[in-house]
């Protein structure tokens, strides 16, 4: 046991060594920016050590007392076949990783696994020679540990004088070397973090240590006190509504943010509303917001209505955008609330605020809506109806890995709107798009490619060919006249960078469209938890919500709040606050052009703002306090039992 022990130990060191100077190597230039190689290794063995002295801990402890039997050394061999294999794999599949998420794999590694037939089509349509390649180095590096890890050789039957303190020593030893340090806390990423940049912070740490994390960070509902620090809960309360403009006493002590809104727009009836969520669209793809100029529809449909030049999504994944746009909750370092437990019921949405107003809400998506537990989200929380590609009425003309393309969901929505239209109901219907995704599927001919077909920016090019046709047919239809529509991106796609929040790549396209709403180029900056309290002001229906964000129809806060893994931006005019786990804040000084992040002084009021945004959502989410109280008349329990 105990060779077998130091053969894995010395061939698992070797291969994270050998894996983390070939990603330092391609990263370069990164890497030299952020301080050279000596910080990506020296961090890096020190994870190792820490990593392996736990995989190496039970064998060791029990060598001196049963590394003579050969069914104990048969089992050892099991064990280190077994963990050599896991190392391999997930090395092996990190530059991939790095390529599409600009980090080591962490838990979308161990999500994805939730939805394999998506994830299972996605790669085979998409990453066939970078599947075939990635087999072929895990079974070669594979078999060379299987032939290094074998069990034939025994170790000498230890004297018995001998064990006890052998297994004393090995106990201190390798307690020492997991443990990683001699400080209050043990080892853990931030501490080998020496850098501004995220991606290069990731280098040190092996891809099995850093999904292990994110696995067991999965396994609790973390809160923003345990990562950012605390505030007293008073202070915390009073500068978030402060911070809103939530003025005087809150209209019930049990839900803090609960708030009357009068909206600005006073139509005879209140419009339907429409918000198509775009996805994977940054601003990076928008010739009008200083992109690349592949969205010729959406810069002439921004010439027709309120396009807010300058907003900022909230995260990295759909889910948090999901979260930000139909619940404008802030976001955290936890789940986005669609997959926590306590918010599957019960938790605020505007479907739920629209159903008490009269409003039939529905969910449409071109794929499965189970995929990251939309449905069971939406259908817990105040949508009517669910609507996903096998549900479609109007049969989709082409279908991939994720589902139907952006034009069948499209046909649906319009077929949707039009059935409305004729019964005279009121409705709210979100739409999510599929196609600007990996593999980069979508119908031929209805596009001019340039270069590879399956890219992302020819998929930009469809997604937005396919938006400008919905608009065209949707400004001649009867429904037109009385809906207010919100174009908005979920996230960016591919959000990297060499800062600690890449603000450029939270930069995503919003345009609201429709009745009664304003034409104008707005370069006010704007956070995705704006749109809904917007949105409802602009159809005109007056509520009481608990929503953070800011009704633009009538001011402006000026700043947009991103989760970015565990970093949280506050970026408020042009000063950007940084929080990082366990560290004191950073500020930084924002040029827009160029994207420059200057460091500057930590302003001691921002920093506090900052802080109760980043806590506040936790705490509201913990205490289930983000809801609407029960209709006047109707008990707690009699609204519980109603269900929504």
């Amino acid at each position: 046991m105990r060779r077998l022990s130091w053969r894995f130990f010395i061939a698992s060191f070797l291969l994270l060594t050998l894996s983390r100077l070939g990603l330092s190597w391609w990263q370069w230039e990164r890497v030299r920016d952020a301080g050279g190689l000596w910080p990506v290794l020296l961090g890096g063995w020190r994870i190792d050590l820490s990593l392996l002295a736990m995989l190496c801990a039970w064998p060791l402890l029990l060598s001196p007392w049963l590394g003579h039997r050969p069914l104990a050394v048969r089992l050892t061999a099991y064990w280190y076949r077994l963990w050599w294999l896991l190392l391999v794999l997930l090395e092996v599949s990190t530059p991939q990783f790095i390529a599409e998420y600009d980090t080591r794999p962490n838990r979308l590694y161990f999500e994805y696994l939730n939805h394999p037939r998506e994830v299972s089509a996605m790669l085979w349509h998409g990453y066939k020679g970078v599947l075939f390649a990635g087999f072929a180095v895990l079974a070669l590096i594979g078999w060379l540990g299987f032939r290094l890890l074998d069990w034939r050789r025994l170790d000498a039957k230890m004297r018995l004088w001998l064990r006890v303190p052998a297994t004393v020593v090995a106990f201190a030893v390798l307690f020492l070397a997991a443990r990683g340090t001699l400080e209050h806390r043990p080892l853990n990423a931030a501490q080998v973090a020496f850098s501004s940049d995220s991606m290069v912070n990731t280098l040190p740490l092996d891809s099995l240590y850093n999904v292990a994390n994110a696995v067991i960070a999965m396994s609790s509902e973390r809160s923003a006190s345990a990562v950012y620090g605390k505030m007293p809960e008073a202070e915390m309360q009073a500068l978030v509504r402060q911070s809103a403009l939530l003025d005087g006493p809150p209209l019930d002590p049990e839900y803090p943010s609960l708030h009357r809104q009068e909206a600005s727009a006073k139509p005879a009836e209140p419009y339907n509303l429409v918000i198509i969520a775009e996805e994977s669209l940054g601003a990076q793809f928008v010739g009008s917001l200083g992109g690349r100029d592949l969205t010729p529809n959406i810069d002439r449909l921004g010439k027709e209505g309120w396009l807010l030049a300058r907003t900022y999504a909230t995260g990295t994944r759909s889910v948090r955008g999901l979260e930000a746009i139909t619940t404008g909750f802030l976001p955290t370092p936890a789940e986005a609330v669609l997959k926590l437990p306590r918010s599957q019921r019960g938790f605020f949405t505007i479907a739920e605020l629209l159903g008490r107003q009269g409003y039939h809400s529905r969910f449409i998506y071109g794929g499965e809506a189970h995929f990251d537990n939309m449905k069971g989200f939406f259908l817990g929380n105040g949508f009517n109806e669910v609507i996903d590609q096998p549900l479609f009425d109007v049969k989709p003309g082409f279908v991939g890995s994720w589902g139907a393309s952006d034009e069948d969901m499209f046909n649906e929505l319009h077929h949707r709107l039009m059935q409305d239209e004729q019964a005279g109901k009121r409705n709210f219907t979100l739409a999510f798009s599929v196609s600007n995704h990996t593999p980069w599927e979508y119908p031929k001919g209805r596009i001019q490619t340039v270069g590879d077909p399956a890219s992302v920016d020819n998929s930009v090019r469809y997604a937005d060919w396919a938006i400008g046709r919905f608009f065209d047919q949707a400004m001649k239809s009867p429904y037109w006249k009385h809906t207010v529509f919100l174009l908005v991106a979920d996230h960016d796609a591919r959000v990297f960078g060499a800062s600690l929040v890449p603000v450029r790549h939270f930069h995503i396209p919003a345009l609201i469209l429709g009745a009664g709403v304003p034409v104008q180029r707005d370069e006010h900056i704007v956070s995705q938890v704006d749109l809904a309290p917007t949105l409802l002001s602009l159809i005109g229906v007056s509520s009481e919500h608990p929503m953070l964000g800011a009704d633009l129809t009538r001011h402006y806060p000026d700043r947009a709040i991103m989760q970015y893994g565990d970093n949280y931006g506050y970026l408020k005019n042009d000063t950007l606050l940084v929080m990082e786990p366990h560290k004191p804040a950073e500020a930084f000084h924002y040029e827009v052009a160029g994207e420059k992040l200057t460091p500057e002084p930590v302003p001691p009021e921002l920093a506090k703002i900052a802080l109760a945004h980043a806590l506040w959502p936790s705490w509201a989410y913990l205490h289930e306090r983000y809801r609407l109280p029960p209709p006047r008349g109707v008990s707690a329990n009699e609204a519980g039992q109603r269900g929504p």
